[in-house]
């Protein structure tokens, strides 16, 4: 039996199973519930055979069952790819009581949701996540998001899901890097709230991410449940939900100044390194806790280290992010173990020397 995890709020349910791809014909319609006509199914390249196998199952179900193939990775946050997306539902005659449908890492899950936010101001959506990465944070929370020459998710909006699909039996042929760069946001979680899944990734790295483990499952399923709980009691971010964020302000700058050429994963890994020595410098964190950062990320072979003639580009961008607050940079950081807070507007010097830490 899958397990399903309840969000509250809006936010329809985390159903979690092995199979629930090839059960699409039931749970898809569960989840939308009455009243849906016609679904558009937006995917990546690769995976068009797992879309086609999910459209010939909902075909019984829905009068239209159409099918937009879009970009992959964060090519597909575009305006272009959301505008070629609008053009299919408006031809269509898609109605505020019809759905959208995405299968996909998480840049597809925020452009499918910014679509699904954005036409007629708000229609149905169900994420499908293929990736560890979406499965623990992108197709999870309900926030949208297009990227700009400026910045990452500069432009967006909080959507709530109709519900989230999540089959680890997907995971089978995800390359092996990608499925290790989703584990920066399984870490996260770790840092943040739910320290056995460091426990679990120290004591066995390699079954703690192989798909087929009762470890991977677990670790899966605690950060699943670290987002869920954050999101149902802060779902516009005003407050608790920005720990979500640990690791992100310096990550998206990284993100930005490689062009998106970077897994999401690989540059939240070199912020949560960032943050960590940012927290210890400042005296907040213990020794121990800020180099168990470093430990681990290189136990699952992410980056822990960036270039250091890049930091006056990195900073810049920072103070474009969405989580600055006019020209105040904000930080989320630990005072230990699971107890993230935020730190305001830290010295530039003192920035400085953190970023010299994690230096290559």
């Amino acid at each position: 039996m899958p397990e399903i995890i309840e969000v509250p709020g809006a936010h329809g349910d985390i159903i979690i199973g092995g199979g629930q791809f090839r059960d699409a014909a039931t749970v898809v319609p569960a989840l939308l519930g009455e009243g849906v006509a016609k679904v558009l199914i937006v995917h990546a390249p690769h995976l068009a055979n797992v879309a086609e196998r999910v459209r010939e199952q909902l075909v019984g179900e829905y009068t239209q069952v159409l099918i937009a193939e879009i970009p992959d990775a964060e090519g597909a946050k575009r305006i272009e790819v959301a505008a070629f997306c609008w053009q299919i539902l408006g031809q269509a005659d898609f109605t505020r009581s019809d759905a959208v449908i995405t299968i996909g890492g998480g840049a597809t899950s925020d452009i499918g949701g910014f679509i699904a936010a954005t036409w007629l101001r708000g229609v149905k959506v169900v994420h499908m996540p293929t990736t560890v990465l979406a499965m623990v944070d992108a197709a999870i929370g309900g926030k949208t998001g297009l990227n700009t020459n400026e910045g990452k998710n500069l432009v967006g909006s909080f959507h709530p899901p109709a519900g989230v699909v999540i089959d680890p039996e997907i995971l089978d042929s995800l390359p092996r890097n990608e499925l290790l760069a989703g584990f920066a946001e399984v870490v996260k979680a770790g840092f943040i709230a739910e320290p056995e899944i460091l426990d679990i990734i120290e004591r066995d790295p390699e079954r703690a991410t192989d798909p087929t483990t009762e470890e991977f499952l677990r670790v899966l399923e605690l950060a699943i449940r670290v987002k869920a709980r954050v999101v149902g009691e802060d779902f516009t971010e005003q407050g608790l939900r920005e720990i979500l964020n640990y690791g992100h302000t310096l990550g998206h700058a990284i993100e930005n100044a490689e062009r998106y050429q970077w897994r999401h994963g690989a540059a939240i890994s070199i912020g949560m390194v960032f943050v960590a020595e940012l927290a210890r410098l400042s005296g907040r964190l213990d020794d121990a806790t800020a180099d168990r950062h470093t430990a681990i990320l290189e136990l699952l072979g992410l980056p822990t280290s960036y270039p250091a003639g890049r930091w006056k580009t990195l900073l810049a961008t920072m103070r474009r992010d969405k989580k600055a607050r006019g020209a105040m940079l904000r930080f989320v950081v630990l005072d230990g173990l699971g107890r993230p807070t935020i730190m305001r507007a830290p010295d530039e010097s003192l920035l400085f020397a953190a970023y010299q830490e994690i230096a290559s």
